[in-house]
This record gives structure tokens, sequence and C-alpha cells, in this order.
């Protein structure tokens, strides 16, 4: 059975700007039944994010997006094939008073320009780097026409300047298999939607008759 207790020793926040950061000493219970060592751990308090996958199963089309990270600053100084502007979809951080898909909603169209048609459909929860950060992505698929799609987007006073681009699923695909898509939101996404794909077209098809 998988270990369950731990103790939480001591806690204080180590940092408190626009990100948080807090340093724990803990304590908890191991495979074989014992205890650990008594540990110290800087924990980055991010907040939690919700992500969409804007696609249009009737054109068969992804709506992308490119920013500047710069996360990846140090990442491309050691390795220019990693870029600094990512490929990647819609995103944003769950403010207080907003549940999950009203951010779903308001990131969509505040980075893409894209009205989500019809329900979201939910795809995943998860961890995004559980060994030193909270934070997790709620990760939705969200109908979409793509038809007038594109141009620059975000919200200046956030600093955000966002290329918006459709590519066909197909390409998307390519992309992923050839490292264009190099975070693990639109990996997750693109591989989702490699194995629903057909499922979302025939629906589409059926509900619009």
């Amino acid at each position: 059975m998988s270990p369950r207790k731990y103790e939480i020793i001591e806690k204080n926040r180590g940092w408190d700007g626009y990100f948080k950061m807090d340093v724990y000493r803990l304590r908890h219970e191991t495979f074989d039944g014992g205890e650990s060592a008594v540990l110290q751990r800087e924990v980055l308090e991010r907040g939690h994010a919700v992500a969409v996958l804007p696609y249009d199963p009737v054109r068969d089309e992804v709506v992308l997006i490119e920013q500047f990270r710069p996360g990846a600053i140090s990442v491309n100084q050691q390795d220019d094939d990693m870029p600094l502007w990512l490929n990647e979809i819609v995103a944003g951080i769950i403010e207080v008073g907003e549940n999950a898909t009203d951010v779903a909603h308001r990131e969509t169209m505040e980075e893409s320009g894209c009205k989500i048609i019809g329900p979201l459909e939910y795809i995943s929860r998860y961890y995004v780097t559980p060994g030193c950060s909270s934070e997790t992505v709620t990760l939705y698929y969200g109908r979409v026409d793509t038809t007038n799609i594109g141009g620059i987007h975000g919200v200046k006073d956030e600093g955000e300047d966002i290329r918006v681009y459709k590519v066909s699923a197909k390409e998307c695909f390519s992309m992923l298999q050839n490292g264009q898509l190099c975070n693990a939101t639109a990996t997750i996404a693109v591989q989702w939607l490699m194995l629903n794909r057909d499922r979302l077209r025939t629906e589409t098809s059926v509900s619009d008759d």
C-alpha cells in the first residue's frame, strides 16, 4: 500500500511577490513503513491554471498562439534549439472569485479572439511540476469557428503580446511530432485531439444536421 501520512514541522513564506515561495520542513511515511528524514523543500505557490484547446471540427483546424516566455531564457542560452517564443494553446490563471469554466471562456476570448461554441469538454487536471510547485492545470476542449481567426491578441496592460494563428489538425499533429510544441499543456491537448478528432467531427456533423 502506498504511503499516506506526512507531517509539516514548519512552514514559512520565503518570497511574496508576483509569485509566492513557501519553505517547508517536513517528514513523510516511506514505502517500507518507516519515516523519512526531516526534509527542507521550497514550493512555488503559482496558483492554478486553466487551458483550452480551441478546435473547429467543421474546418478541422486548431487555433494556436505564440508568445515570449521568460522562463525559457536560461534554457535557450544553453541550447538555442529551444525557443523563447513558444507555440501554445490558450491558458490563464484562476483569479479569486472565478471558477475554471469562467477562466476558460475569458482566456479563450482574450488570447485568441475565439468564442467557445456550446459546452466545454473536460480533458484532464494534472500537476505541472509537483517536485517544486503547487500549480495544476485543468484542461478543456472548446469548439470554435476558425473562419476569421488570426492577428495579435492579449491584454496590453498585462504585457501580453500574443500571435494567433490556425493550422489544420494534421499540421498540428506534425508540429507535435517535430518538437514544435515543446510544452506539456499543448502536448497533452494535441495528443488528446489525436485520439478524439474523429469522434468530435462525427458528433459535430450529427448535431449540425
